[in-house]
């Protein structure tokens, strides 16, 4: 069925009624808002992230680099094409040849030099375990092999370079020539010929200045003889020993011996076979000699001006070939020789090779060339060395000099890189703005190459002549050092618009070059003459355009420089023409490989051979406090030699070399740097809080002012994988010092928090609380202490019943210590609750102690004989005595002990018993005090508590919040440090009952009779306890205080504690004990009041007065008898005194009864509500 097609008749009626319009609005309205809202989120996410993605790269964080040399991707044969095949060949075999000895110089300069600079180095002369040294040579003899292989492909270069250039340029008329090379020079084969030359020289002279590895090679070559006396010992076989041997004599011969580059020289260059003539060669001897002043011209001009970059070098190169020149030819320019020694003399008196290996010209000179150093009188040579003494001597006086004007050439030079690259670049102005940027990167490269050879030349040469460095010099050194890398860090820092740059520069440098090429082609073109010559000027000029129209890789712009030596013959550039096309490709040279040069000129691995410069440059740093930022910068410098080190092939790994630098860096700054800053601010921090002490004058017009507040501002510091954090180091120094001193004297603790509010304010130093329970000033003697020596404790500290209070006996000082129960709360409050139950178990091991003698005492025959004859004399005699114990009874019990013996100090055994119970009172005082203490310590730490009866269970409260885990377990916690303390105010342990409850069994016991008797003793005991208490107190109104004493309530607690134990209140009190003593000095006083009154008639004065004294003194005893009684009543209180044993264990079980019943009831309840 066909679908008919809807005929536009029914098409909806195009009215509007704005309905679509609304919509539109509405849809572009919310779109607007999305977008606002996207913005202002992208917005904030940028604020955030700020500083990470700036245009500015940090040095010390880059986890990643721009690599901006372009790579060739084609190789030579295809990059040099031209019609001319001839001229393709020449070139091709120059081109091939010049990057072979950039390879070369690539893996000399990496591999090579590095692995026998760093030889020997990493173990420290006392750690070197015998036998190392041999085992070290033993891992490098590999490495040695393949240096000796290296060295043999550069001969084999060397040979060929020296081969295809005699080819080129033939003498013998017989020859056919290759190309016309009359006004071709090819000065670059030579100038890669003269780096290839330095290479070996570099290699000798690391040779000759290495001892360690010429002391470690005789001894390898001793222990190899050792073996081959023995082989079977070493398990090795005379086979292997014999070419081995002969392998060791070829290292030596061709590497030790310092000859590798006499060798090279002195090869045999003509070979018949290959059908070159070289030696004979007057053609090619004259190229040769020609093109070597052409390079010593071009460097001599160069060399000491601003504008010198890679001359040095050069010329070390055309010293080489000069030396080459005269063992090929034999013949001498004299006149280019006394130029080559003019120059050492004047300009250039050493050549840092590479790290701290310098070269001498003048000596290599006279060495490799003898007829002509006949030819020179010895007073130039001598003057040459003089220079050399004078020229360091002048370096030294003027690097103070260099340092400021360098200061200012490179902060101002870092001002032009930041304004030029943060202009917004005009279109319209692009080519100006492109060759001012160009012509600021340059200049940073020629600045960094002056501070580079001023810093080596001068730290190498002061170390390779042995002369002393003042400590002015090495601080400008350093300083030099800071502004290299300072040159470094602002092209690192601009990475983005530099490399950005780059590539605008180099197409515009290209373009300039191929105009001034396309110019001498059209000359060549419009000439209508025909020659060959003519027509490889052609072909060069084509080639070197081709070559141009590229990426500028080193290979193109080696190719274009080749080209170009055959182009330029025959004037087809004008003079004015060629110096602008020669400074074009320089500067293209330059900027091409702009973030390899830098990074060449600014590495300071050759640090490493003078870090004895460090420690100095450290104590600079602390002295000079306000450019403490510059520190980064020379870390930076001492990381250079990271990569270095990892060539090293003497150790198991280079990680042991690398280990032992870090360690002895990190080990001088600490000690140059951090802990003396730790000393000083603590010093600084503690003189500021006790200033009220006269302490040193601090007038800082007298003694200066050192802010090291600077320090705490700088950024970590990146040395290897770590951040050194300056702020971090001081602030954990400070917390931890301030902790352990805390915790030795917790009474210092206000100081020292005093001392970190000060680092606070002061140095913005974030310091952490201590957090260690802190002490109030009424700290008393501390719990532990008491707890510790309970037993000295409780000799020496008499009780106070009513008040609470310990009260020391006897002191050296002019006050007594007092301990009450504020003192053992704050002591509770620094130590924790905790050590109330181990408090009251020292008190009960103390206790048991005590309660030995107490029952030996007891157990003594003449007492219990006493004590058995006073018990069944009360007995018989109570009825008539009225129910109570005859005072006189127990005054002779006093006196009858002393016949029994007495201490030197005049003591009876009773006043020792009495002691003894004492001491016992005061530890029950001490326990007693300690619940106090706790209770009190418990309600101060409550009283923020709304409200004890109902506590809000936070736990539950966070858990309907939804709150996290972590928060969940805090408010646990919190709900459980409540609980404990609620239920511990509330009732407190009851130690009394406990202490009780352990040692009554043992007293009640059929085997401690003997103690049954103690009641008895206790009159005695009170008499003896009044004599004594008054004697104490009236030793206080008299001028020797000793033994004065107001209070000892410990003997009413002991004899309560002590009747408790034995359940013999009621036997006490049968007694009637102090009824008896009131009615005696009651009797007595009666007695002298109506013979007072008798005799007051007498009116005898002495009697009298003898009668007052004696109603004073039984006032007294009265008075105290009755105190003794009031403590007794007291201290019995807390042992329950109105239950006896029988009585309290019937309580208990009555109340267990209760319990049950009650649970029962519960039970059958929940039954019947489940029912």
């Amino acid at each position: 069925m066909a679908v008919e097609a809807i005929s536009p008749d029914w098409e909806f009626d195009r009215f509007d009624d704005g309905s679509q319009k609304i919509h539109t609005e509405v849809q572009l309205k919310n779109y607007g808002k999305f977008l606002e809202e996207y913005t202002s989120q992208l917005k904030g996410i940028e604020e955030a992230l700020d500083d990470t993605i700036g245009d500015v790269w940090d040095f010390t964080l880059d986890p990643i680099a721009l690599q901006l040399v372009p790579h060739e991707q084609s190789s030579l044969l295809e990059l040099i094409k031209t019609e001319n095949k001839v001229l393709n060949k020449v070139i091709t075999v120059y081109a091939a040849l010049c990057s072979e000895v950039k390879k070369l110089k690539y893996e000399a300069e990496n591999k090579f030099y590095n692995g026998l600079l760093y030889y020997g180095e990493g173990a420290s002369d006392t750690s070197v375990v015998e036998g190392e040294s041999q085992i070290q040579m033993g891992r490098f003899i590999s490495f040695l092999q393949e240096l000796s292989c290296f060295v043999s492909r550069c001969f084999e270069v060397v040979v060929n370079m020296v081969h295809q250039l005699a080819a080129l340029y033939n003498s013998n008329k017989a020859a056919t020539k290759i190309i016309e090379s009359t006004g071709v020079h090819f000065q670059t084969v030579y100038e890669h010929l003269g780096e290839l030359l330095v290479i070996l020289i570099t290699l000798d002279e690391i040779m000759e200045n290495h001892t360690t590895l010429k002391d470690h090679w005789k001894m390898y070559k001793r222990l190899l003889k050792s073996v081959h006396h023995n082989p079977s010992k070493f398990a090795i076989s005379e086979e292997k020993l014999k070419p081995f041997e002969k392998l060791l004599l070829k290292l030596e011969g061709q590497l030790l011996d310092g000859m590798i580059f006499q060798a090279c020289v002195d090869q045999r260059f003509d070979d018949p076979g290959e059908g070159v003539s070289v030696s004979k060669n007057t053609l090619f001897a004259e190229e040769f000699g020609h093109n070597i002043r052409t390079i010593f011209a071009n460097v001599e001009s160069k060399l000491g001006e601003p504008s010198e970059i890679d001359q040095r070098d050069k010329y070390a190169g055309v010293s080489g070939l000069f030396v080459l020149h005269f063992h090929i030819f034999r013949t001498v320019d004299k006149k280019l020789y006394k130029s080559l020694l003019d120059v050492c003399k004047k300009k250039v008196p050493a050549v840092t090779l590479t790290a701290n290996i310098i070269w001498f010209p003048d000596a290599f000179l006279i060495n490799k060339v003898p007829p002509a150093a006949k030819l020179m009188d010895k007073k130039s040579l001598q003057s040459i060395r003089a220079h050399r003494d004078t020229f360091l001597q002048q370096k030294a006086q003027s690097l103070t000099k260099d340092v400021q004007s360098y200061y200012v050439f490179v902060t101002s030079w870092m001002m032009k890189m930041e304004s030029i690259l943060s202009k917004e670049q005009r279109p319209e102005k692009l080519a100006e703005d492109l060759s001012s940027r160009c012509n600021v990167f340059v200049q940073g490269i020629l600045y960094a190459y002056s501070l580079s050879t001023i810093i080596k030349t001068t730290m190498n040469m002061y170390m390779s002549m042995q002369r002393p460095m003042t400590k002015t010099s090495v601080k400008a050194l350093c300083r030099l050092v800071e502004l290299l890398k300072a040159v470094e860090h602002t092209f690192h820092r601009r990475s983005m618009v530099v490399a950005d740059s780059v590539s605008h520069i180099t197409q515009q440098l290209q373009s300039q070059a191929l105009t001034a090429i396309a110019t001498a082609k059209k000359r060549v073109i419009s000439d209508k003459k025909y020659s060959e010559q003519r027509l490889d000027v052609l072909s060069a000029l084509v080639l070197a355009e081709n070559t141009l129209n590229g990426p500028s890789t080193k290979e193109r712009r080696l190719v274009v420089s080749l080209a170009l030596s055959v182009g330029t013959q025959m004037k087809t550039f004008r003079d004015e023409e060629l110096l602008p096309l020669q400074l074009v490709l320089k500067k293209l040279d330059l900027i091409s490989e702009l973030r390899e040069r830098v990074k060449v000129q600014c590495d300071c691995s050759f640090l490493y051979w003078h870090r004895a410069v460090f420690p100095i440059y450290l104590d600079d740093v602390y002295d000079h406090a306000v450019d403490a930022a510059r520190i980064h910068y020379m870390f930076s410098a001492l990381r250079d030699s990271v990569p270095t080190m990892m060539h090293s092939k003497h150790m198991d790994s280079c990680d042991q070399l690398l280990e032992s630098y870090d360690t002895e860096i990190m080990d001088v700054f600490k000690e140059h740097l951090l802990d003396k800053l730790c000393k000083e601010i603590e010093k600084d921090l503690r003189l500021s809080v006790h200033t009220h002490l006269k302490l040193d004058d601090r007038n800082p017009f007298k003694v200066g002012l050192k802010d090291l507040a600077h320090f705490f501002t700088l950024k970590p510091i990146r040395f290897f994988n770590r951040f050194i954090d300056i702020k971090a180091y001081v602030t954990h120094y400070l917390d931890k010092t301030f902790y352990n001193l805390t915790t030795v004297a917790l009474h210092d603790w206000a100081t020292y928090s005093e001392m970190r509010n000060l680092a606070t304010q002061r140095y913005g130093l974030m310091m952490t609380e201590a957090h260690l329970p802190s002490q109030t000033l009424e700290q008393g003697l501390d719990v532990l202490e008491i707890m510790r020596n309970i037993h000295v404790f409780v000799s020496r500290y008499n009780y106070n019943l009513n008040n609470q209070i310990f009260i020391e006996k006897t002191s050296n000082n002019k006050h007594l210590n007092t301990i009450n129960i504020r003192h053992i709360a704050n002591s509770i409050r620094t130590h924790g609750t905790g050590i109330m139950n181990t408090t009251v178990n020292f008190t009960y091991q103390f206790l048991r102690k005590k309660f030995y003698i107490f029952s030996q005492f007891m157990y003594d025959e003449h007492i219990k004989s006493r004590l058995i004859k006073d018990i069944r004399f009360f007995r018989e005699t109570k009825d008539e005595s009225d129910q109570k114990y005859p005072f006189e009874r127990a005054e002779k019990f006093n006196r009858g002990i002393r016949k029994l013996g007495i201490t030197p100090d005049g003591q009876s055994y009773l006043d020792q018993f009495r002691q003894l119970i004492s001491q016992i009172g005061n530890a029950m005082g001490y326990v007693r005090m300690i619940r106090s203490g706790g209770l009190h310590c418990c309600s101060s730490a409550i009283r923020f508590v709304p409200d004890l009866e109902d506590i809000v269970n936070f736990e539950e409260l966070v858990k309907e919040e939804g709150l996290s885990e972590e928060t969940q377990k805090a408010a646990s916690v919190l709900d459980s440090v409540l609980g404990d303390l609620t239920s511990n105010s509330a009732e407190g342990t009851e130690y009394f009952k406990m202490l009780v409850g352990v040692f009554s069994p043992e007293f009640r016991s059929v085997k401690n009779m003997h103690l049954r008797n103690f009641y008895m003793i206790v009159p005695p005991l009170t008499v003896n306890f009044v004599e004594h208490s008054i004697g104490c107190k009236e030793k206080l109104n008299k001028k020797n205080k000793g033994g004065a004493a107001f209070t000892d309530d410990g003997f009413a607690m002991g004899v309560a504690y002590i009747l408790k134990l034995l359940d013999q209140y009621q036997e006490f009190d049968s007694l009637h004990w102090f009824q008896a003593v009131r009615d005696k000095y009651l009797k007595e006083m009666n007695a002298v009041v109506k013979e007072q009154n008798v005799q007051a008639t007498s009116q005898d004065e002495k009697l009298m007065q003898t009668m007052n004294l004696t109603q004073k003194r039984l006032d007294i005893y009265l008075q105290e008898f009755e105190l003794l009684y009031f403590s007794l009543s007291s201290a019995r209180i807390f042992f329950r005194a109105d239950k006896t044993a029988a009585e309290e264990t019937q309580e208990k079980k009555d109340r267990e009864v209760t319990k049950s019943s009650a649970t029962s009831t519960e039970g059958t309840s929940s039954e019947s509500s489940t029912k």
